[in-house]
């Protein structure tokens, strides 16, 4: 008896010991299967891409490469109502079973196979997502057991969060939404996260039955999925608490939105970011964040709709405006096209990004330069005459000539002759080297424009020169245009000092609104600094400026390249410019320009108005300019000038002077090819008396320029045809200067009145030095070559 007991007693310790082995056996089975790399269940699926402003709201969700909407969502960032109510209505003991649940799975069989009744699904969460995942047909009795065996396999190698995630990213919502990140942001305008309990039941039941019917137009839904999701509230309160005034939430019409409502905000500037390799989506929430601003981009969209729909009668039917933040480089708003689905204007191109003639609006960095380079400070007198630039002789938009005119008001009244010649002078950089540093690098070679690329040569995008005119604004610091809240603010670049940019948008400031574009609520506005410019050809209007903490650029003209009239910045584009900027003003009137470093080495100096220079007892006209200490050209003013005039004759005292019987008269010297401006317009300007014949050196004045011929040009002359060819000579002299005489070589060749040239005929090949002498004895010389071919 005790001798089978103690047999029983080792066989059943045998028995258990195995039963322990099998177990460990399976465990460590299990732990290494669990262990093992797996790949991610996202693997094989495509996703969409949710693009968001700068506060949050969504511009644009695009479908994933199979047509779908689905976005991957964390389990951590979907609301536990969401969890809680898919386990109560799927399944509720998702945390107990091995990926079936057996006795569900019994129940199923007796009622749908022998019992008669209706056939019953018994598929578990885990069950469900290995039919999503391997793309199982399951109606089929081998099928249902392939998809057990495949539920085991999930259960076997991911965690109960991974598979319970899994299932919530790969569940169908209706329509073509899987994933409940692409439900809830569809329907509710939300993430899963901030879902309320209505929104989250409703999303709970919707799996079983995504077809359930949607007025597409309303997005009210059917009673069919009210009635689901409210049954499951019932079942809901029997588990988990819930205020008094939630039940009355769930007699309130159940409104999804529908895909065809989803916002379509800033297509150009949403299409630029896809089309782009520089910003990915964040691969946890396949977002981006971008920066634009939406009410800003509504404000400009509605003021280029109304501004077309007024002016289309004129031929104005596209538009292209952008805006960018001064401070962090980033783009507010961006309309590539006056409309994004309109044909007829090719509407989906981007306008933003085409190049085109800048027209005018290159003229600031000139001045600016010019400034950094010590050739000009903003009061500098610069001439508005007839002028050739070697063989490039510019003409000014309304083919008239200012005369002396100051650097400011050259720049604010647009005149082209002075801003070649300031570009004329620049030097490391010069204009073309400045705008490749600005990344302005589709440009074709230098020699290909000349100085021609003053008064819009060449191509540059609006926004390039938005980025151009942010520098500005940043005191000379270029930075790239920031498109997504994730690209770095760089270091930047310094293309230009503060003191030039401060001076350029001083000018700028002063460049006055036409009445006829001014608006009615102008009371505190902020400051404007602000240029038009128009294409050769009337093919662009720009007027682009900065305001506040803002770049705003706006081009008007069509895609095609057809040329219109009416495209003159200051008549087409810089109307639609001020109407933005009073909209934006009034929705915004706390806006303030930002607060920069304190411009140090700049100071405030007293000059002649007439010529820019320092003050003289003489002068007649005072004023002031910004003037930096070191760099900026300044020296005495010459145009006013004492004379001293005998009491009895009239003419000029001759040396020695009797103070008892002459006095002092002061009159304008001016150059002569600004006498003749003065002329030609009609000016009386009292001519300097003739000082001849005094031998003194008390009038030393200015001595001739030579305009032609041209500095570093070769002179080409045919040898069978060289006698009928000539090289005229001219210069401009001072105002109390009455004749030129001209010398090659120190060879006396000829004498001319004020204003008029003198022709030479060559003979042969050679250097040849060209020297010029008014009636007073002072002198200029060029070098020139003259080359023979045949």
């Amino acid at each position: 008896m005790i001798i089978n007991l103690i047999r029983r007693l080792v066989r059943l310790i045998v028995y258990l010991q195995n039963v322990l082995v099998a177990f460990f056996l399976l465990a460590i089975i299990f732990v290494g299967i669990r262990l093992y790399p797996h790949p991610p269940l996202s693997e094989g699926l495509t996703f969409s891409t949710a693009y968001y402003d700068d506060k949050g709201e969504l511009l644009r969700l695009t479908l994933a490469e199979d047509s779908r909407y689905r976005l991957w969502t964390k389990l951590e960032d979907i609301s536990p109502d969401v969890i809680n109510g898919i386990q109560l209505h799927e399944d509720q003991f998702f945390y107990y079973h091995p990926g079936f649940n057996p006795i569900s799975l019994l129940r199923a069989v007796w009622v749908s196979y022998i019992g008669g009744g209706n056939k019953q699904g018994a598929s578990t969460l885990t069950m469900q997502l290995a039919r999503m995942h391997w793309k199982l047909n399951t109606r089929t009795i081998s099928g249902k057991i392939i998809q057990i065996f495949r539920a085991i396999q999930l259960e076997l190698m991911y965690s109960k969060h991974d598979i319970l995630e899994a299932y919530l990213n790969y569940a169908p919502y209706g329509r073509n939404i899987e994933s409940i990140g692409a439900a809830s942001l569809i329907y509710f305008n939300k993430t899963p996260q901030n879902l309320t309990l209505p929104e989250s039941l409703t999303l709970a039941v919707l799996p079983q039955s995504p077809t359930y019917r949607v007025n597409r137009q309303t997005g009210i839904v059917g009673e069919a999925l009210t009635q689901a999701r409210n049954r499951l509230f019932e079942r809901w309160q029997s588990d988990y608490p819930v205020t008094d005034s939630m039940p009355a939430l769930f007699n309130l019409p159940l409104i999804l939105r529908q895909p065809e409502q989803l916002p379509f905000t800033a297509p150009h500037f949403i299409n630029q970011i896809i089309e782009s390799d520089k910003y990915t989506p964040n691969t946890d929430s396949h977002a981006v964040l971008t920066t634009l601003d939406s009410n800003l981009q509504t404000i400009i969209e509605r003021q280029v709709a109304a501004f077309i729909e007024r002016n289309s009668v004129r031929g104005m039917k596209n538009a292209s405006v952008l805006l960018i933040d001064t401070q962090s480089t980033s783009v507010k708003a961006l309309v590539g096209s006056a409309d994004y689905f309109n044909v007829a204007i090719s509407g989906q191109v981007n306008g933003t990004t085409a190049q085109r003639s800048p027209g005018s609006t290159l003229k600031p960095f000139i001045y600016a330069l010019g400034f950094d380079q010590g050739i000009l400070h903003p009061m500098t007198i610069l001439k508005d005459v007839e002028t050739d630039f070697g063989f490039y002789t510019p003409e000014n938009f309304d083919r008239r000539f200012r005369g002396p005119i100051s650097a400011t008001e050259a720049l604010i009244y647009s005149r082209n002759i002075p801003a070649v010649y300031v570009a004329s002078k620049l030097k490391n950089p010069s204009l073309y080297d400045f705008l490749q540093q600005g990344h302005i690098d589709k440009l074709a070679s230098e020699e290909h424009y000349g100085l021609s690329l003053v008064l819009g040569g060449g191509e540059i995008s609006p926004q390039e020169l938005g980025a151009l005119y942010t520098m500005l604004a940043n005191q000379g610091q270029w930075h790239p245009l920031r498109f997504t809240q994730t690209s770095e603010l760089s270091a930047g670049e310094q293309l230009l000092t503060p003191q030039a940019s401060f001076m350029t948008m001083d000018m700028l400031r002063q460049n006055i609104r036409r009445q006829d574009i001014l608006s009615s609520k102008q009371a505190n506005r902020l400051p404007v600094y602000w240029k038009t410019g128009t294409s050769w050809g009337f093919r662009d209007a720009w007027s682009v400026g900065i305001w506040g903490p803002y770049v705003l650029v706006v081009w008007m003209g069509n895609f095609d390249n057809s040329s219109n009239n009416a495209f003159v910045g200051a008549d087409a584009a810089a109307p639609l410019f001020f109407n933005i900027i009073d909209s934006i003003n009034a929705y915004y009137p706390n806006l303030r320009e930002p607060k920069l470093a304190p411009i140090t080495n700049l100071k405030r100096v007293d000059i002649c108005l007439a010529s820019g220079n320092l003050l003289t007892q003489w002068c007649q006209q005072k004023g002031t300019s910004w003037f930096i200490p070191g760099v900026s050209p300044i020296t005495i003013d010459t145009i006013y000038r004492p004379v001293l005039i005998d009491n009895i004759t009239g003419a000029v005292a001759c040396p020695p002077y009797n103070k008892e019987t002459s006095h002092i008269e002061v009159y304008e010297y001016w150059p002569s090819d600004l006498a003749k401006v003065f002329a030609r317009a009609g000016i009386p300007k009292r001519p300097p008396p003739d000082i001849s014949y005094c031998k003194s050196s008390a009038y030393l004045g200015e001595r001739p320029r030579i305009t032609s011929p041209l500095k570093n040009v070769v002179y080409q002359f045919r040898q069978d045809n060289h006698k009928n060819e000539q090289i005229f000579f001219t210069a401009n002299a001072d105002g109390d200067a009455k004749r030129l005489y001209w010398f090659i070589n120190n060879s006396y060749l000829g004498q001319t009145e004020i204003n008029n040239s003198l022709e030479w005929t060559p003979t042969e090949s050679g250097v040849y030095k060209v020297i010029v002498t008014d009636d007073l004895g002072r002198t200029d010389s060029r070098q020139i070559t003259v080359e023979f071919v045949k």
